[in-house]
């Protein structure tokens, strides 16, 4: 009897198998755009049936338009050279999110570290002989309180105020690229520029996307790419913040590129590398960077009064060892080895 049963199912099974692959076969494709932008490699992962990528770039270069101080006509080079120019809502959305986090962190995080990123060799101008009545004279026209938005404009204190959103940009760049796939419907990619990253739902083996954090290992041509950790993420932005690939020699100092905007110099904490998932890539970027300039005890207190920020640092430890902190929320993201 059960035989019997079995063999006039088989039919009911074979209809159910074959109807699945062919739903399966009719899901849209995962397609890949890659390329350079901001100075730094970008790769883009995406399930659609059409191919987005000209839309993609048209997205990022909004963003270079409004933000890059490489780009003599961007909103952010004009507004650097006291021109009178429009913003546009890119320009205004991250203007007033750094103000925001610059009164959070206390000035750790500042958009007006231009002169300093300079002058120390590591923004868009050529550096300088550096001397403590340099950094004086320099700090004298740093800070975040020192400009304003008004009336749909910037005012400055001082003409010689700067902004340099190089902390913030890649991640707003990722989020506009995030937003335009959202709009397309998409419901699963991984958007990644230069390691700031946003991933949504499922890779394209429909698994947890996964997205691992480098050892902070002296690199500046960024070869090697050895992984500390890995983590499981979903829905989330993530960036990271470290002074092991970007730095220079001279008289026997290393000099790292994250700048103190609240002294004036190169930071000396023993953090190599802090990465932040948030709920956007922007906010995430923003803070990697200001807990590398607070240093890991005042950023893991930070961490403890914003929960909603999850944090995996590595610091210096004895010899060749790193020593691993992380924030309680970010271990469901750790893949277990």
């Amino acid at each position: 009897m059960n035989k019997k049963k079995l063999i006039w199912q088989l039919p009911f099974l074979l209809l159910l198998i074959i109807g699945t692959v062919v739903i399966l076969k009719k899901q849209p494709p995962f397609r890949t755009s890659e390329g350079m932008v901001f100075g730094t490699i970008y790769k883009i992962t995406y399930q659609h049936n059409d191919d987005l990528q000209n839309e993609i770039k048209r997205a990022m270069m909004e963003v270079d338009n409004a933000l890059s101080p490489y780009n003599p006509n961007s909103i952010i080079t004009r507004i650097n050279h006291n021109q009178d120019t429009l913003l546009n809502k890119d320009f205004t959305h991250v203007f007033e999110l750094s103000q925001q986090i610059s009164r959070e962190t206390e000035g750790a995080f500042d958009i007006t570290v231009a002169p300093l990123v300079n002058a120390w060799g590591f923004g868009f101008k050529h550096s300088i002989d550096i001397h403590p009545t340099t950094i004086d004279s320099l700090l004298q026209f740093v800070g975040y309180q020192k400009i304003a938005l008004e009336d749909g404009k910037i005012t400055k204190q001082d003409p010689r105020v700067m902004l340099d959103c190089s902390s913030i940009a890649k991640g707003y760049g990722v989020d506009k690229v995030a937003q335009l796939l959202n709009k397309k419907g998409v419901e699963h990619f991984m958007v990644d520029i230069g390691g700031e990253v946003v991933v949504k739902g499922k890779n394209p083996r429909m698994k947890t996307w996964r997205i691992g954090i480098n050892k902070p290992i002296e690199d500046s041509l960024s070869i090697n790419q050895e992984l500390q950790t890995i983590l499981e993420v979903s829905n989330v932005g993530m960036a990271t913040s470290g002074n092991y690939r970007k730095f220079y020699y001279k008289d026997g100092k290393r000099y790292a590129h994250t700048i103190d905007p609240r002294l004036g110099t190169p930071i000396q904490h023993n953090i190599l590398s802090a990465t932040v998932i948030a709920k956007d890539c922007t906010t995430a970027d923003a803070y990697a960077t200001a807990f590398m300039v607070m240093g890991l005890e005042k950023a893991k207190t930070f961490c403890e009064e914003h929960p909603e920020l999850n944090a995996y640092f590595i610091c210096d430890g004895e010899g060749d060892s790193y020593e691993i902190f992380y924030t309680p929320g970010m271990e469901r993201f750790i893949v277990k080895k």
